[in-house]
């Protein structure tokens, strides 16, 4: 296995960062019934599985965004990847809080983000890209171009899609639900026909099962 993509998704696989119940679906806070559990944090404990993440998320930075000044991490599962992407890169590293803190100066960005600044972001998954797209204008509030957004994984939900799209802002993943299920299916972790149930709650999450 060669491919990036399917390389990633068998280490989350393998750690147990993502785990696939079709038949028995998770509850999520939205309270959308999913297939899917995603924990990567879990990344982080696991050497192999961390540098791999992080040599792909540079190659990837590299190959989209070259003209990067800052490599952002989005608090907290972000964090992590992004100071070992930044270290590889030899650039600097900042991380973006959901919120300003409310002691101290206040701060919500860690770090020195200069004005005019080329900053990518990295995060740990994409949902519907809510959280990531918040430390986005966070940091353009700073006076930062966020010229892009990188993650491990991404259920490449059409609620995403069209947020980012609304945002102007490129995203690129390390690897994304549809590779994913495949790769489980492969490695016969799933069946057909749980790969059919898979398929089509990425399709419609909202109204899953039918």
């Amino acid at each position: 296995m060669t491919d990036i993509a399917e390389t990633i998704a068998a280490d989350l696989l393998d750690i147990g960062a993502v785990t696939l119940r079709p038949n028995d679906p998770y509850t999520w806070a939205s309270g959308i019934h999913s297939p899917i559990y995603t924990d990567n944090r879990i990344t982080i404990s696991y050497p192999a599985v961390r540098t791999r993440i992080a040599e792909g998320l540079s190659d990837l930075i590299r190959t989209q965004w070259p003209s990067v000044d800052v490599i952002g991490g989005v608090a907290t599962a972000g964090i992590p990847h992004a100071a070992l992407v930044a270290d590889r890169l030899t650039l600097p590293l900042v991380y973006v809080r959901s919120k300003p803190k409310d002691h101290g100066q206040g701060r919500q960005i860690e770090g020195q983000l200069q004005p005019g600044a080329k900053l990518v972001l990295i995060d740990d998954l994409l949902s519907t890209g809510g959280s990531v797209l918040q430390a986005a204008a966070a940091a353009s509030r700073a006076g930062a171009t966020v010229i892009g957004v990188a993650a491990i994984f991404s259920y490449q939900l059409p609620a995403s899609t069209a947020n980012f799209a609304a945002a102007g802002i490129p995203f690129a993943t390390l690897t994304n639900y549809p590779t994913l299920i495949d790769v489980a299916r492969q490695r016969g972790d799933i069946t057909e026909a749980e790969l059919t149930l898979l398929h089509q709650w990425r399709q419609d999450p909202t109204h899953w099962p039918a």
